[in-house]
Parts: C-alpha cells; sequence; structure tokens
C-alpha cells in the first residue's frame, strides 16, 4: 500500500531496500514519512552535487590532495563514514516496508538478500578506503618530510626544475651500486616544457665539485685504480664507500648528493633533486603494469647467457625483458643502449594510464617501495602533480651526450654545458618537412639510433635537433 504507511511483500520491500540504497529515503517516503525521507534524499543530492562539482572542476586540486598524507586518511575515512552511512539506510529502509510476519525461511532468505545487497554496496567505498591507505603508505614510505619549511612557491622562484633520473644497476655478483643510467629532466615550471639531458655512464676524468672531492681529485675524477677506472658511474658509490669527502651528510644520502653535485657541475645548472630506480625493481613495475609495448628495430639479444632474443617490430613486453631491451649491448653500444632507456621511460609514462594503474595499483605501489629512493620531499608533491599535469601536456626533448657529439674518454665539458644553455634556450619555431642536413645529423645526438634513423653527418646542427626531435618522433 504505497504512500500510506503500508508495509510491502516480500519483493517489494527488498526491491525497495535496493531502490533506498540508490535513492536514499525512498523507502521512508513510501511508507509516508515524508519529511525524514526528504532528509535523507536532501543529504544524498548534497553529498552527489559536491563530489560531482569536484570531480568536473577541481581536477588538478584533487589530484593534488591525493598525494598529501592528512587528505589520503581522511578520504579513506569519509569513504568507510559513507559506506556505513549506506548500510545504515538500507537496514532501516527494509525494516519500514518488510511484512511485519514472515515464515522462519523468508526470513532468512530476505536476510540474506539484505546482507549481499550490503556487501555490494560496501565493497567499492571499502576498495576506495584501502587505495587511499596503500597510498598514504606509499607516499609515506618513497617521500622523506622535508627538513625545512617548503616555501608557498616550492620552485622557490626558478623557472625551471631539474631532476636527476637514476637507473640503479646492483647485483649478487657486484659490489655496491652503478648509476649506469643517468638522465637530467629539467622542466620549465610555467609551461611543463621537458628536456632530458643523457649522460653516458662512461665519461671519464668528470670535474668534482668543490670541497673535499676536488681536493682528492683536482684533476677530474679517477676513481681507485687499478679496481675500477674511474667512470662517472663510479662517484655514487665512491661517496658512499668514503664518508670524508661528504662530510656531515648521513650513509646512502652522501652517493645521491655528490652524483647531483657532480651532475650540475658537467651540465652547468643546479640539479636540486633525484630519483632513483633499481632496475630489478622496474622489472616489478612493468610486470605490475601488464607489460610494456615499445618499437623495437632490430633484434636485441638478452639474458646473462645471451640466451634470449626480442625480435624487431612492435612489441609487448614482460618487466625482464624491458630490463634487458633497456640494458643490452650485445651487437650494440652503451650510446644504443641509452637511447633505448629514452624510449622505455617515454613508453612506461605513456602507456601508466589510469585504468592500468588503478588494475594493478597494490603490486604498482608495492614495487614503487621497494624500487624507489629519493629526496623529493613529500610537501612538494601537490606542486609535482600540477607540473607532472603540464608535463603531459608540452613536448619532451632530449639530447644525449654520446659521440659524436662528445668523446666519453675525453670529454669537451664546456662544450656540454654550452650545448646544454643552447637546449634549454627558447626553442625555434618547427622547421618543415625540408629540414636541412644539420638538423638530421643532430637526431643521432638527440635520440636512439636502435629506435630511430641513424643518419651520418657530424655535430654541427645538434642545437637544433634538441628543438626538433621529441622522443615521440625518435621511438615511434
Amino acid at each position: 500500500m504505497a504512500g500510506s504507511g503500508g508495509r510491502a511483500g516480500v519483493g517489494a520491500s527488498l526491491a525497495l531496500a535496493v531502490g533506498s540504497a540508490v535513492v536514499w529515503g525512498l523507502a521512508h517516503i513510501w511508507v509516508g514519512r515524508r519529511l525524514a525521507g526528504a532528509l535523507l534524499l536532501g543529504i544524498e543530492l548534497i553529498l552527489a552535487a559536491g563530489v560531482t562539482t569536484a570531480a568536473l572542476t577541481a581536477g588538478p586540486a584533487l589530484l593534488a590532495l591525493a598525494v598529501q598524507p592528512v587528505w589520503l586518511w581522511a578520504f579513506a575515512l569519509a569513504a568507510l563514514l559513507l559506506a556505513t552511512a549506506t548500510v545504515a539506510v538500507i537496514i532501516r529502509s527494509y525494516l519500514l516496508v518488510r511484512p511485519e510476519s514472515l515464515t522462519t525461511t523468508a526470513q532468512l532468505l530476505s536476510a540474506t538478500a539484505i546482507g549481499l545487497l550490503c556487501a555490494v554496496v560496501i565493497a567499492p567505498m571499502a576498495y576506495a578506503a584501502r587505495l587511499a591507505y596503500v597510498s598514504q603508505t606509499v607516499v609515506t614510505s618513497v617521500f622523506a618530510k622535508s627538513a625545512t619549511p617548503v616555501p608557498v612557491d616550492p620552485w622557490n622562484g626558478r623557472e625551471r626544475i631539474n631532476i636527476l633520473l637514476i637507473g640503479a644497476d646492483a647485483a649478487a655478483n657486484r659490489v655496491g651500486i652503478r648509476t649506469d643510467s643517468m638522465t637530467v629532466a629539467s622542466v620549465d615550471t610555467r609551461t611543463g616544457d621537458t628536456v632530458l639531458f643523457g649522460l653516458p655512464r662512461n665519461l671519464e676524468d668528470v670535474p668534482m665539485p668543490p670541497g673535499p672531492a676536488r681536493e682528492r681529485f683536482p684533476d677530474g675524477f679517477q676513481g681507485e685504480p687499478p679496481y675500477s677506472p674511474g667512470l662517472l658511474n663510479e662517484v655514487y658509490q665512491y661517496a658512499e664507500d668514503h664518508p670524508e669527502i661528504m662530510p656531515r651528510t648521513p650513509r646512502n644520502h652522501r652517493g645521491p648528493s655528490l652524483l647531483k653535485r657532480t651532475v650540475s657541475g658537467i651540465l652547468g645548472i643546479e640539479v636540486t633533486n633525484y630519483a632513483m630506480v633499481d632496475m630489478w625493481g622496474f622489472v616489478e613495475i612493468v610486470d605490475a603494469m601488464g607489460g610494456v609495448r615499445v618499437r623495437i628495430k632490430e633484434p636485441i639479444v638478452y639474458g646473462r647467457q645471451n640466451e634470449g632474443l626480442i625480435e624487431a617490430g612492435r612489441r609487448k613486453l614482460s618487466g625482464e625483458e624491458a630490463l634487458w631491451y633497456g640494458r643490452s649491448r650485445t651487437f650494440s653500444d652503451d650510446y644504443v643502449r641509452m637511447g633505448r632507456q629514452k624510449c622505455l621511460m617515454n613508453a612506461v609514462a605513456k602507456q601508466a594510464d589510469p585504468v592500468t594503474v588503478l588494475r594493478s595499483f597494490e603490486r604498482l605501489a608495492a614495487a614503487a617501495v621497494n624500487a624507489v629512493s629519493t629526496d623529493i620531499p613529500r610537501e612538494m608533491l601537490p606542486a609535482l602533480v600540477d607540473l607532472a599535469g603540464k608535463v603531459k601536456n608540452a613536448e619532451i626533448r632530449s639530447l644525449q651526450f654520446v659521440p659524436p657529439l662528445i668523446n666519453t674518454g675525453y670529454p669537451d665539458y664546456d662544450l656540454i654545458k654550452r650545448e646544454a644553455a643552447a637546449a634549454l634556450a627558447k626553442p625555434p619555431a618547427r622547421p618543415s618537412s625540408s629540414a636541412t642536413p644539420g638538423a638530421s645529423a643532430a637526431a643521432r645526438a638527440a635520440g636512439p639510433a636502435e629506435d630511430g634513423p641513424e643518419v651520418p653527418g657530424g655535430v654541427t646542427g645538434a642545437r637544433a635537433g634538441v628543438s626538433t626531435v621529441t622522443l615521440d618522433t625518435v621511438c615511434g
């Protein structure tokens, strides 16, 4: 008997309970409790309007909140409270409309149905709360709290932020960490325009920053001969093993601190932060994504005993295959490998879409905690999230300091600084299809020969190439 305070049959009462889960107050209005029903409906409409408005108008702001532990806890609590409130509405609604007399079997079946309905309602909200908790764990585990207050302008007036991206190669048969992949991402804080500077692992006689490191190596880094050749990829571990050259710097911070200062001197720019990914942890990240798709121009041999082969073509690589795609030097060299690493970074960034991330969120989170280390303070994350949105819609260009632009055995560090400065200058207009031979030669310096056209030529035009060759163009 609708709207007159009467009770419905078993089927109708269950239908009203289901309807009340979607439209709060429906059952109350059915039985004549219009004021209570209107109040419940009003609360639901206010909540729905608030969530919809926030989703449509405050996307970047919501993402910024999603990397702040306090707000993640608040979101988890809100999801649980909403689940509790909805369950209370469902149960109360059913109690209002169920028949007054039911057989024991009918009571059991209807109670089971209501319990299942409550479980269906709770599940997504509980999962949302779980995601918020896992996110909070990742943020607090990977990103340390800043020792000093972060200013209102997190970039401190800088037009660009320069972050050193490190691929760390640690293994059971090797002592310490070798930073075999080193890329500086220089990002315009206003536009998101990004230039990637690739530094080869085998740069020699690297100038050291002022202080104890330069006093020990006044003519450039020499390592510990005859046990090591003195290459750039040894600086990190050397600092960890020799605390006297990084006084008042704790363990596990000496390596990245000295490497940042060293790379700053090489490029002539201030590298403020670093992010390091363990290459074996990278395997877990790619596997959690379900693989990564890249274009391979030439077959790549992989494995410690050269037991595998990645065929040419557009392939979806597993984590281990992706690792060897970025590491293999069989029938190639360090410089081709550097190019592949840039393409791999580009592919992972583009394919880590929201659906992929959500589907494998907990595996990705666990892999990130185990594989990633950084000195980026968590207080800077909201600003970085906002900047990442700009980067996604901006052009990413690449300049690799490899032959023929640079002779890694006898590097011209003044040339490196000049080319880095030129790359960061305002890029010229994109040329027409009738590109100059110089710009074609620059593609070799800007992108990988493995995944892009290898064109012979000198280093003239390297500067032009930086402004015209993007990762999408080179990697395909």
